[in-house]
């Protein structure tokens, strides 16, 4: 039973550096660029957006495909970098434990 108690604690300490993993991630700004820099996109440690940045040289309606297409790769890369950084910090929390595959906690 002495065991059982421990594994209790250590289950409650895992969830309290969790919920500050999370905190902390929510707090975070990520941001992503592309087309050098013409197109930045910042997302919050959740994954919204929360703002974009277009260099005004783009605003050509001629070039609004290549400007569309700039505003998805910067998305996309926020969201790299945003996922690389969630990584980073669960992996502070698990101390290196290995998780399943396909287990992305906490989301």
């Amino acid at each position: 039973m002495k065991n059982l108690a421990g594994l209790m604690k250590q289950a409650t300490q895992m969830q309290a550096k969790m919920e500050a993993m999370q905190s902390t991630l929510e707090a975070m700004n990520i941001e992503g660029s592309a087309g050098a820099g013409m197109v930045k996109i910042v997302l919050s440690g959740k994954g919204d957006m929360r703002s974009i940045s277009i260099d005004p040289k783009l605003a050509d309606p001629a070039e609004m495909e290549m400007l569309q297409d700039l505003i998805l790769a910067a998305c996309a890369d926020a969201r790299t970098k945003l996922d690389a950084t969630a990584a980073e910090e669960m992996q502070k929390v698990t101390g290196g434990l290995n998780l399943p595959a396909g287990m992305k906690l906490p989301f």
